[in-house]
């Protein structure tokens, strides 16, 4: 095959270069009526989404951050009677003047601190003997910390057995046993339903519970799930 002239290689790369700024005009303009096509809904699109980000951030500063702010102070007022004994004040939730932890999750439900306020309100009507309130406040608490989140399973447990639903208290000791991340919560959870499947002469159940003990939480235990073990055996 001959080699192109340097005059006919030189003309055959202008007609390359020519076609190619071509094709770009070509797209530049299916661009530009393909906007100006869709202008108006793209417009509405793009207003949208700058209103949807603004509105956001707008509710995070006006609306959630003072929220969460009274909630603490709320809660805090709460938590001082709580620590001095007064169970009823740290209760609150009659009056505007001391809305309490019932007032606190009641206003700030939304809120972190508006769901632990359930969850201290919860424990309160536990000591209270009000086990069905006790355990509905509790089930409205929620959190990220898995150490929490057990804590509420294993007191919603002693809510149901308040209420002599022991096989729901029950799994709800293992919810607690099983959501903990650290040894000695599920140790004392695992422990607790195995006395618990005991009192229900669930013995096949309760040895299962003081077997795990006796495999992962020896450390925490003193030999006492052995003593268990022998007690799973014999009474009916």
């Amino acid at each position: 095959m001959a080699k192109l002239g340097k005059n006919a290689q030189e003309e055959l790369e202008g007609k390359e270069t020519v076609e190619f700024f071509k094709d770009l005009d070509r797209e530049a303009l299916n661009t530009e009526k393909f906007l100006e096509k869709y202008q108006k809904p793209l417009s509405a699109v793009f207003i949208g989404l700058v209103v949807g980000v603004l509105g956001y951030f707008g509710y995070q500063q006006f609306i959630v951050a003072p929220k969460n702010a009274e909630a603490v102070k709320t809660y805090l007022a709460a938590q001082k009677n709580l620590t001095e004994g007064k169970d009823k004040e740290a209760l609150g939730g009659k009056s505007a003047a001391n809305p309490g932890f019932m007032g606190t999750y009641k206003e700030y439900s939304s809120t972190d601190v508006g769901k632990l306020a359930a969850y201290n309100a919860g424990l309160i009507k536990f000591k209270e003997g009000k086990f069905q309130e006790a355990y509905d406040l509790l089930d409205k608490f929620s959190s990220d910390n898995k150490t929490l989140m057990a804590m509420k399973y294993g007191a919603m447990a002693d809510a149901k057995s308040g209420l002599n639903k022991n096989d729901e208290a029950l799994s709800l000791l293992d919810k607690a046993a099983s959501a903990a991340e650290d040894p000695y919560t599920s140790y004392y959870f695992t422990r607790k339903a195995g006395i618990l499947a005991l009192g229900m002469k669930k013995n096949t159940e309760a040895k299962k519970y003081f077997t795990t003990i006796d495999e992962k939480y020896q450390d925490y235990d003193n030999g006492m799930s052995d003593s268990y073990i022998e007690m799973a055996k014999y009474l009916n």
